[in-house]
């Protein structure tokens, strides 16, 4: 069946996002998460793309932006190989660590803009992983509250006051505001129980530095690790392929 064309949008602007491959970790380490901000300045410069806000997820990115001399697709494409050629070199593997196709919506008009917006720099707290909007290192909301180093923030600020220091205090009212009627635009947000990281720590201590080593065990062993994971309270089948890279299918048939 033929791919459908993706939607273009009239103001260029899209909000993307960018999934690991079955929904399994892209950033291992904090490191990784500094690569890919510094590949994204890179690409920015490269591309002349315009970037409103970003949040960096362990299994995911959402990205803000409007096309301007290239293509979205041809920045991200660009974005990825760059990022998945480091990652891999790192990490020892080969293949690809992004799902095949971004997704992608357009953003036409103002209000959509505006929730979108907000919507991205709120991701880690409605997973759970924070307690404000302000709590999270890798969202661009501190772009805007201190110095912007790769977010255009004045496109954004302008839309609530002409102002710049009323601007700015009204969208961080706006950012603090939860709106429940927007939760049909939080389907990519897994509320967490037991946080990624104490299951991160958890490996750690037996000795597993990253998903591939877990991977390339042999399965006997790998099996027995992964009864023990199901074991911990409030995890779930779903985080854990997340985490790991092996399918909820495989998961949920090892006892």
């Amino acid at each position: 069946m033929p791919r459908v064309a993706r939607i273009k949008s009239r103001s260029g602007i899209y909000h993307v996002m960018m999934r690991g491959v079955n929904k399994q970790i892209i950033f291992e380490e904090e490191e990784d998460k500094k690569r890919f901000f510094e590949t994204l300045r890179k690409y920015k410069v490269k591309c002349n793309y315009e970037l409103y806000s970003y949040c960096f997820m362990d299994n995911h990115v959402h990205l803000l932006m409007r096309e301007c001399e290239e293509t979205i697709s041809n920045a991200i494409k660009k974005i990825s190989s760059s990022y998945v050629y480091w990652y891999n070199s790192k990490y020892g593997r080969n293949g690809h660590l992004f799902q095949e196709r971004f997704k992608s919506e357009a953003v036409e008009d103002q209000r959509y803009f505006l929730t979108v917006l907000r919507y991205i720099h709120q991701n880690p707290l409605k997973a759970g992983l924070t307690k404000s909007v302000f709590d999270s290192e890798w969202t661009s909301m501190h772009e805007y509250t201190s110095k912007p180093l790769i977010i255009d923030t004045e496109f954004a600020l302008r839309l609530f006051s002409v102002d710049p220091s009323k601007g700015l205090q009204l969208f961080i009212d706006f950012m603090k505001k939860i709106d429940e009627h927007e939760s049909r635009y939080l389907d990519d947000i897994e509320k967490i129980k037991v946080s990624d990281k104490d299951i991160k720590d958890y490996l750690m201590g037996l000795g597993i530095k990253n998903v591939y080593e877990l991977q390339q065990m042999k399965k006997v062993d790998r099996d027995k690790l992964i009864v023990e994971l199901k074991m911990i309270n409030g995890v779930s089948i779903r985080q854990l392929s997340r985490l790991t890279g092996i399918s909820k299918s495989v998961i949920a048939r090892v006892r």
